[in-house]
């Protein structure tokens, strides 16, 4: 990867990383429902389309453990630990559709957002057959895409704009 790439991935990333922490505690400090909107998962789909699979990986996996780790929000284990995995697979799987196969970013969000759910699925199964964790792998799944229909309605509409218009103004 040429250097200056690299060093865009990487600021982008850590401005990413910032927002990934502040919307949610935004939104806490309003009294409006992560679980609904989603707002830790906004950055990393967005870096996601705009960073390297690598970093964006990354950028999924350590958002839900920093956020955590300074706020109390989501709790470490089981939650963020399952946000931890599913973001990941997010931001990956996003990167990877839009650099390597061409995808538009609209469908390279719903590409990450079932394999990530998928992948949160898996985790919560393996949480429960391995660490005792009291979760049902179906149930967890179903319920995170019901309580949050209004936050992936917000993505699918805002992300793809945002990335857009971001482009268009050659800012990233």
């Amino acid at each position: 990867m040429n250097r200056k790439f690299l060093t865009r991935d990487l600021i982008l990333g850590g401005v990413l990383l910032a927002l990934g922490i502040v919307i949610p505690m935004i939104f806490h400090t309003v009294g409006i429902m992560g679980t609904v909107f989603l707002p830790m998962h906004i950055p990393v789909l967005i870096g996601g389309l705009l960073i390297s699979p690598a970093l964006a990986l990354l950028l999924g996996m350590i958002t839900p453990i920093l956020n955590s780790s300074l706020t109390g929000m989501p709790l470490m284990f089981p939650i963020a630990t399952i946000m931890m995995f599913e973001l990941g697979a997010y931001g990956l799987i996003s990167s990877l559709s839009t650099r390597k196969l061409k995808l538009s970013p609209i469908l390279a969000l719903i590409i990450s957002m079932i394999i990530g759910r998928i992948v949160a699925g898996i985790t919560v199964f393996v949480l429960s057959s391995y660490f005792g964790v009291q979760m049902n792998a179906l149930t967890y799944v179903k319920g995170s895409i019901i309580t949050g229909l209004p936050g992936i309605g917000i993505q699918l509409i805002l992300i793809p704009s945002l990335v857009y218009a971001l482009k268009k103004a050659n800012k990233v």
